[in-house]
């Protein structure tokens, strides 16, 4: 393997009005408040999301300095369960389950198999309306004093003695979830039924594979979780016994029920980026996916084991031991999918020429940042550590290193590597490479202290630790660590939006990437496609590669023609 760097993008200043494209289209706020165009929908969920990855944030930083004293810093206890209950509720349900499909997912995914829009552009369009009502909702329990039942909402403290606004934040989840089922199903009906011609299963690209199973996922498992929470809320309002002892209920019924949709949640937020992790290691690599067919079908493989290891949330509550250690052996098989991903990553870059541009330092700090998360989930499926570990900060670090060093290094991944398709011009990578250090460095410093004092038997959500003040440097040093985290996150935020107004324009295709959406013109035209697109060779065909379109383009072709085309998909 040959690792070189690529010379800095040499392309020319935006300095003459560029041809439309679904950014020029229209200028009013109308024209985008009522777009069916699956691209400025990907927008307007890029910039929500961003927001509420900023309050989510916020949230955060104030748990991490109020932990840097064992006696606290300026929170009172109820505040400070809000905080992290915000936090939580915040980062889980506004950004890391809706981020990559509903931005990228909606900018690119009809794009890579040839399509014009989503199936459903309306359905499209209502989900964002659907999250934002949600979002709003969100907003308004903040501004009522916020909720502090953490964001498992445990029974029976979530629906009979908590004095926070737990009703409202139920009822903004449940209607983010029906966001998220409105997106799965058109994302559904759009990879059956709207594909190119040529573009059978196995040419589509990993990062529309993953999305399916995702959507998958979503379709089967947010329904649950909805009908659960609804339950809390019918309990709260009317004293219905179903979860709290004290009315004849089982507390432990709301945790088999919600943890069967929230273990399964886990890999909604990962699969999205085990997608673009896929597309960014072929593109940089140069080289085809190594074992294309296994990492497909593993994103298969783990959308259905999901929803089969729930349990093991669960080792410390009243279930059987033998329950336990079925839950514990699928636990372990789970891992095996996820493994087969990042050893066919790894092999995809041997004797591969290696570009270190900014968007694949990300992924390869997800693959280090998400080995250590997978690691340390082992320790939690053995019911013999579990005991010792379960709600101490060593979980907390584990779901971290999965979900921030994971879900979002491939965001931020995706983000770079898609931004000059998305806005037609190139960002200052320098920056982009000191951002992905600071990331990488931060998370670390921030994180692996976690482990040790969890290991040491710090529990999570306590506001103070006074009885045992050895935690105290662990916990500064993880502070530190944030602030450094932050600054890494801060800096896209400047880099990015100043490459709109100053940037190097770039062309259809500054990575020398394969893909359909790198043969259209950056930002893409309102159709996306002049004419529809038939797709001629195989996925990541890198090794023949020429810089030759893979594509050819429908002109004259009779109804009878185009049937037999499409019967190869």
């Amino acid at each position: 393997m040959s690792s070189t760097v690529l010379p800095p993008y040499e392309g020319t200043r935006v300095t003459e009005e560029p041809p439309e494209n679904y950014i020029t289209a229209g200028h009013t706020v109308k024209s985008w408040l009522l777009t069916g165009d699956h691209k400025r929908i990907a927008l307007l969920y890029l910039f929500s999301t961003a927001f509420f990855f900023f309050l989510g944030s916020i949230a955060a930083g104030l748990v991490r300095i109020e932990l840097t004293r064992p006696n606290g810093v300026m929170l009172e206890s109820e505040t400070y369960n809000k905080m992290f209950t915000a936090h939580g509720v915040t980062m889980i349900f506004f950004f890391l389950i809706p981020a990559i499909p509903a931005i990228f997912g909606n900018f690119l995914l009809p794009i890579m198999i040839g399509a014009r829009d989503l199936a459903f552009p309306r359905l499209n369009l209502f989900s964002w309306y659907l999250y934002m009502t949600s979002g709003v909702m969100l907003l308004i329990v903040l501004c009522l004093g916020g909720v502090d039942s953490g964001w498992t909402f445990y029974t029976p403290y979530s629906s009979m003695y908590s004095n926070s606004q737990v009703t409202l934040t139920i009822l903004a989840a449940f209607i983010a979830g029906f966001s998220s089922i409105s997106t799965a199903v058109n994302f559904i009906a759009t990879v059956h039924k709207m594909r190119a011609p040529g573009m059978t299963w196995f040419r589509l690209p990993l990062f529309v594979w993953s999305h399916y199973a995702t959507s998958v996922i979503i379709v089967l498992g947010t329904p649950v979780v909805a009908i659960t929470l609804f339950l809390v809320v019918l309990e709260r309002t009317f004293k219905l016994g179903i979860f709290s002892p004290e009315l004849g209920g089982d507390p432990v019924l709301f945790q088999h029920l919600f943890w069967f949709y929230s273990h399964p949640a886990v890999y909604i937020m990962i699969l999205p980026a085990f997608g673009v992790i896929s597309e960014l290691f072929a593109a940089f690599s140069r080289r085809k996916i190594f074992g294309y067919h296994f990492i497909a079908f593993s994103s298969l493989a783990i959308a259905a084991l999901g929803f089969l290891v729930w349990g093991h949330h669960m080792f410390v509550s009243s279930q059987s031991m033998y329950q336990g250690v079925v839950f514990s052996l699928l636990s372990f098989l789970v891992a095996v999918p996820s493994a087969i991903k990042v050893f066919n990553w790894t092999a995809t870059m041997y004797k591969g020429q290696v570009h270190m541009r900014t968007p694949f330092l990300f992924a390869l700090g997800f693959i280090g940042l998400f080995t250590v998360g997978g690691l340390t989930g082992l320790f939690l499926s053995s019911m013999g550590t579990d005991m010792h570990l379960t709600n101490t900060y060593f979980v907390v670090a584990h779901f971290h290193y999965v979900m921030v060093g994971g879900t979002i290094l491939g965001f931020l991944g995706a983000l770079h590597y898609w931004w000059p398709k998305m806005f037609g011009v190139m960002y200052n990578e320098f920056w982009g490479r000191m951002s992905a250090l600071l990331v990488f460095v931060g998370f670390n410093v921030t994180f692996l202290p976690q482990f040790v004092v969890g290991y040491m038997g710090m529990p999570r959500r306590y506001h103070y630790y006074y009885f045992a003040p050895e935690f105290q440097v662990y916990n500064i040093l993880s502070t530190a660590g944030a602030s450094v985290l932050a600054v890494g996150f801060a800096l896209p935020v400047f880099y990015l939006t100043s490459s709109i107004r100053k940037g190097v324009k770039a062309g259809a295709n500054p990575w020398g990437a394969h893909g359909l959406e790198w043969e259209i013109p950056s930002p893409p035209p309102t159709a996306n496609f002049d004419r529809i697109p038939i797709v001629t060779d195989d996925v990541y065909d890198y090794e023949s590669d020429a810089r030759r379109p893979n594509i050819e383009m429908i002109e004259s072709r009779t109804p009878e023609q185009l049937a037999s085309t499409k019967e190869t998909h």
